[in-house]
């Protein structure tokens, strides 16, 4: 069994958390329920009483094709993915480049770009419970119900990337901030948009300490310096209610928040 030492202040994209020794799964019968599996921890929002964490090793960080079909480790990046694309003319990932983050994160989220989605491409994926074929995945938008370790996945492989859609892609980020966040803090609610209930209820550029809803995209809750855990939660329950009671839409977390007093809480339900 081995453990791997992470200082969340400087792993994790939106910089809170403490030093924690995460175990990492090497064969797939480490995996036990009593941990919950992180990548590179760019939608985390870890607390003070954080459960047991657990990351694949790089032994499932790897690339390959095999009889015409693309496979990719759990632990993959998603610049590897991007520049190994680009590298072999492989088309349908050229999205992955602005989506930071592994490949089982990427998988198990659905993570895209608009209608641009992981699962567009997807064949089939390993996981630690046995291979399920896309058919037999429930999906959706930023959802699926895959509730074990992604080891690999296996995609379609076509041929002909396209400078056109990186440009297209780039330019859809332009209006999300450089500063640390943990990405979208909200899901979209269907036909709306969280940043646009978020700025309605008064709250873009909204702060409590070094937290706060950026002034350049409302639904990306950022860190300026020194921001904590306690005052991410009070503005990510601040947006809940105010939008709640205005729209009467409870906004459900797109960022995982991992601390046991509220990780089965209404935040993100």
């Amino acid at each position: 069994m081995s453990f791997k030492r992470i200082n969340f202040s400087t792993f994790s994209s939106i910089k809170i958390g403490q030093s924690l020794d995460v175990k990492l799964l090497e064969e797939v019968n480490d995996f036990t329920k009593e941990y919950y599996l992180i990548g590179s921890c760019n939608n985390i929002l870890l607390g003070n009483n954080p459960p047991k964490l657990m990351k694949l090793s790089k032994i499932y960080d790897y690339i390959k094709i095999e009889d015409a079909i693309l496979k990719i480790g759990g632990a993959t990046p998603s610049g590897k993915i991007a520049s190994f694309c680009k590298k072999n003319n492989i088309t349908n990932f050229e999205f992955v480049s602005h989506l930071p983050g592994t490949l089982g994160g990427l998988v198990f989220m659905n993570a895209g770009l608009k209608e641009y989605e992981i699962f567009n491409q997807l064949i089939s994926i390993k996981t630690c419970n046995g291979k399920k074929l896309k058919k037999d995945i429930d999906f959706g938008y930023r959802y699926t119900n895959i509730n074990s370790p992604i080891l690999e996945a296996s995609f379609h492989l076509n041929f002909g990337f396209n400078e056109e859609k990186i440009a297209m892609f780039k330019k859809m980020r332009l209006n999300q901030p450089s500063t640390s966040s943990a990405g979208s803090c909200f899901k979209n609610p269907k036909g709306d948009y969280a940043g646009r209930l978020i700025e309605e209820v008064g709250l873009k550029g909204k702060r409590i300490g070094d937290m706060g809803f950026s002034t350049k995209h409302a639904n990306f809750l950022v860190n300026h310096g020194n921001g904590i855990f306690e005052d991410a939660i009070s503005l990510i329950k601040e947006a809940q209610k105010k939008v709640y009671k205005k729209f009467n839409i409870w906004l459900k977390c797109e960022v995982k928040i991992l601390d046991k007093n509220f990780m089965s809480d209404s935040l993100s339900d």
